[in-house]
C-alpha cells in the first residue's frame, strides 16, 4: 500500500456531538438534517479532512466525475482515522482507485433485481417476500454497496404516485406476507413521507411483516428520535434490519439509538457484511456481535459481500468466512452467532454456508466433529 501523501492543510473533524447540540439553530432543532446537509461529497472537502493516499484521491476524483457518488456524514467521518489508510471505517466509505477496475465475477446488478422487478421499484425474488425501493438516497454511500448502479444519482424520494403500481401488485398477491422497505435508505426520508409509505403497506391486509432496511443507526444515529419512533409506533409490528460492520461503530450515541428502537418495540436485526481489511477477523467479529447483543440487536446474517462491480478489493474468499465461523462456533452464545450467507449472483436466493461438522453418515448413525474437536456418534431411533 502506498504511503499517504503529505498534507499541511489536514483538518481533523471534532468528535461528534452525541446530542447534536451546539452550532446553528437548525442543528439544535434537527441534528440529523444538519448531518445530511453537511455531508462531505467532494474530493477537495475529503482531502481537507483525511490524509488521502494517491489511490484514495484518484478514487474520490473519479467518483465525482462519474458513476457511484460518495457522501459521508460529519458524524461518521469523525470515526475515520485521518492518518491511517487501513482504518476499518475509512475502508468502508472512502473511494479507492480500484473501484474503477472489474474483477472476475463482478456484476452491475449482482442480485438480479432488475430482472425480478415486478412493478416500478418493487422487486420479488421469493414467493412470500418483496422489496420496495422507496428512495435512491443514503446518508452515507458505502463503497461495497450492492446497488451502486442506482443509488445517489436518480430522482431521490419516490412519490406515492410512483409507488402506486407496487402497492397494487402487493394487494393483488396475498401470498406476499413480508415486505422490506429499502432504497437507498428509507430512514433518510422525511418522517411524514416514511409514515405514508409504511401506512400504505400496512393497509394491505395480507402483509404481516414490514421491515425497514437501514444503515442510518450506524452512520446517522441522530435520526433515531422520539418524533420518528412516535410516528411509526401506530404501524407496528415493524422490524429494523441494520448493518453494523465493526465494533468501532458501536459508539455511545449509536448504542442509545439501538436501545431506543428496542424500547419502542422494534425488533432489531443486524446484517454484517464480511469485508477485507475491515472485519475479516474472528476477534473483531466476536467483539461486534457481543456488543450488539448487549444493546438487544440480534446478529442475524454475516453476509459474503455481493460481487458488485468495482468491489473486488473489499471482498473476501468464501473460505475466509467459513474459517471465521469455525472459530466462532461454540465460542459465542447462539443469540450472538449469525448465519454465514451467500446471496447467490443473479438473484437466485440466499444459501447458508459454514464449516462441515458431519464427517460420516451411515444407515442409522451420523458421526459429528464438535467445535471441541471430539468425534461423536448420533444414533437414529430404531423403528418399532
Amino acid at each position: 500500500m502506498l504511503e499517504p501523501r503529505p498534507s499541511s492543510a489536514l483538518v481533523v473533524l471534532p468528535s461528534p456531538d452525541p446530542g447534536g447540540s451546539g452550532g446553528s439553530e437548525r442543528r439544535r432543532s434537527a441534528p440529523w438534517k444538519w448531518q445530511l446537509a453537511n455531508a462531505v461529497r467532494s474530493a477537495s472537502e475529503l482531502s481537507a479532512r483525511v490524509q488521502l493516499t494517491p489511490e484514495e484521491l484518484a478514487g474520490a476524483e473519479r467518483s465525482e466525475r462519474q458513476g457511484f457518488p460518495f457522501g459521508i456524514t460529519p458524524y461518521y467521518l469523525s470515526l475515520v482515522d485521518p492518518l491511517d489508510a487501513a482504518c476499518p471505517i475509512r475502508r468502508q466509505v472512502v473511494p479507492h482507485r480500484l473501484e474503477g477496475e472489474t474483477t472476475r465475477g463482478d456484476l452491475v446488478d449482482p442480485l438480479g433485481e432488475e430482472a425480478h422487478e415486478v412493478a416500478p421499484d418493487l422487486v420479488q425474488r421469493y414467493p412470500d417476500r418483496a422489496l420496495v425501493l422507496a428512495t435512491d438516497r443514503c446518508a452515507v454511500y458505502c463503497r461495497f454497496c450492492t446497488r451502486s448502479r442506482m443509488v445517489g444519482g436518480g430522482s431521490g424520494t419516490r412519490s406515492l404516485e410512483h409507488l402506486g403500481p407496487a402497492f397494487d401488485y402487493l394487494a393483488a398477491h396475498p401470498e406476499i406476507r413480508d415486505v422490506i422497505v429499502s432504497g437507498g435508505d428509507p430512514l433518510t426520508l422525511a418522517t411524514e413521507r416514511l409514515v405514508q409509505v409504511v401506512a400504505g403497506l400496512r393497509a394491505i391486509e395480507s402483509i404481516e411483516t414490514i421491515r425497514l432496511a437501514t444503515r442510518v443507526p450506524v452512520v446517522l444515529p441522530q435520526r433515531i428520535t422520539g418524533e420518528l419512533l412516535r410516528a411509526l409506533a401506530p404501524l407496528h409490528p415493524l422490524w429494523v434490519m441494520t448493518h453494523f460492520n465493526h465494533p468501532k461503530e458501536l459508539t455511545p450515541i449509536a448504542c442509545r439509538g439501538l436501545e431506543r428502537l428496542a424500547n419502542a418495540g422494534f425488533p432489531v436485526m443486524n446484517q454484517t457484511v464480511l469485508l477485507r481489511g475491515v472485519n475479516d477477523d474472528a476477534g473483531v467479529l466476536a467483539e461486534l456481535f457481543r456488543g450488539l447483543v448487549r444493546v438487544r440487536a440480534r446478529p442475524y446474517y454475516l453476509l459474503q459481500a455481493d460481487p458488485a462491480r468495482g468491489t473486488g478489493h473489499l471482498r473476501t474468499p468464501i473460505a475466509a468466512g467459513v474459517a471465521i465461523m469455525e472459530q466462532l462456533w461454540g465460542r459465542l452464545s447462539g443469540i450472538a452467532l449469525p448465519k454465514l450467507i451467500v446471496d447467490t449472483p443473479g438473484g437466485f436466493g440466499k444459501v447458508p454456508i459454514g464449516p462441515d461438522y458431519v464427517i460420516d453418515r451411515r444407515p442409522g448413525v451420523t458421526r459429528f466433529r464438535t467445535p471441541r474437536g471430539v468425534e461423536v456418534d448420533y444414533f437414529d431411533p430404531t423403528s418399532e
